[in-house]
């Protein structure tokens, strides 16, 4: 199936359909569908009994076969791609080609190779195509650059970013090589993408110095843990760590400036924790942000793309540049970045 080259615009709430029926899928795109009046139309998983366990249970309208009935489906707009990471670009690249609109979750590809040729497609298809990096949409993520625009914390000097989680089970996908798992593309994703959001207050996005991972006791050449230093052009620095096995979940944007600095104590997900410390000459202060779901931000800035056309940060081309510096941290730490898999499901 191929799609005219200029689409009509939606004006009525946009008809979404759901490829699986991951965890992620309720604060992914049910929620904040809810919240912002969109459709959930359509919804397929490998076990059909828990498909529908889940739409009956969130208020999907319909459970498909496959996921390929889904992309080819002409009652569907938008795909929500939440898949396991290797399934991500085979699926997204498949949706455009079937004229949907896509937001995938990071990370965007198994590597940047395959992120490449998805956003190849992506913008001959002249689709509205999201890396879900909903963090950046909320207000913590603003203010941590007002920070920096207004002066207030005076030139960047060093950006740090942490997120650590507790241990996923044994058959967790993210610990799978063939699904393209790892505690870099899983977490540090997160923690690339927030230092080089922050290139523009550096004299440009950084490079990587030198990185080293922890391999998973018994997975050949899946990351446990991640630690990188970055350089900035303007002589700025960045240290990145993640761990995929820690005992407390930690997600923290520290800024430090030649004149103060700011920590988002939870830049991932703020809705859980809004508050940034500012600290300068006269103190520590608080600031709260607001609570409102990450989620629901990043779905008005899809929907804005899809019927205005309006920009977006977390575009195809974004989402290669952060796929490249995943890959570029896998090679630093003597890992092969990693390898592209397609695991069917009437593909």
């Amino acid at each position: 199936m191929t799609h005219p080259d200029s689409p009509q615009a939606i004006v009525g709430p946009i008809r979404w359909g759901i490829l699986g029926a991951a965890r992620i899928n309720k604060s992914g795109i049910v929620d904040p569908a809810r919240l912002t009046g969109h459709r959930l139309v359509a919804l397929a998983a490998r076990d059909r009994s828990r498909a529908e366990d889940f739409a009956r249970s969130h208020g999907v309208e319909s459970v498909f076969d496959s996921y390929s009935e889904i992309v080819e489906s002409t009652d569907v707009d938008a795909i929500y791609n939440p898949l396991p990471n290797g399934m991500h670009g085979y699926w997204n690249i498949k949706a455009i080609a079937a004229g949907k609109h896509v937001l995938s979750e990071k990370p965007f590809a198994a590597n940047g190779e395959e992120a490449a040729e998805v956003a190849k497609v992506a913008l001959a298809g002249n689709r509205v195509v999201m890396e879900a990096f909903h963090y950046f949409y909320h207000p913590v993520a603003r203010r941590m650059c007002e920070l920096l625009t207004s002066g207030e914390l005076g030139e960047l000097r060093h950006v740090e970013t942490i997120f650590v989680i507790p241990e996923p089970s044994p058959e967790d996908p993210r610990w799978s090589l063939p699904l393209a798992g790892g505690a870099t593309m899983d977490l540090g994703c997160y923690c690339i993408h927030a230092q080089r959001m922050l290139g523009a207050w550096a004299g440009g996005a950084p490079i990587l110095v030198d990185a080293r991972v922890g391999v998973r006791p018994g997975e050949d050449q899946v990351d446990e843990w991640l630690e990188a230093r970055l350089a900035f052009p303007s002589g700025a620095s960045g240290t990145i760590k993640c761990n995929m096995a820690g005992t407390d979940r930690t997600a923290s944007l520290r800024v430090v400036g030649s004149y103060g600095e700011a920590t988002a104590t939870e830049f991932v997900e703020p809705h859980l924790d809004d508050r940034i410390l500012v600290t300068g000459p006269g103190g520590t202060r608080v600031e709260r942000l607001g609570t409102r779901s990450t989620y629901s931000y990043q779905l008005e800035a899809f929907t804005a793309a899809v019927r205005h056309r309006s920009p977006i940060p977390t575009d195809v081309n974004d989402a290669v540049l952060n796929m490249r510096f995943i890959d570029e941290c896998y090679v630093a730490a003597g890992l092969r970045p990693r390898p592209r898999t397609v695991v069917g499901f009437t593909s």
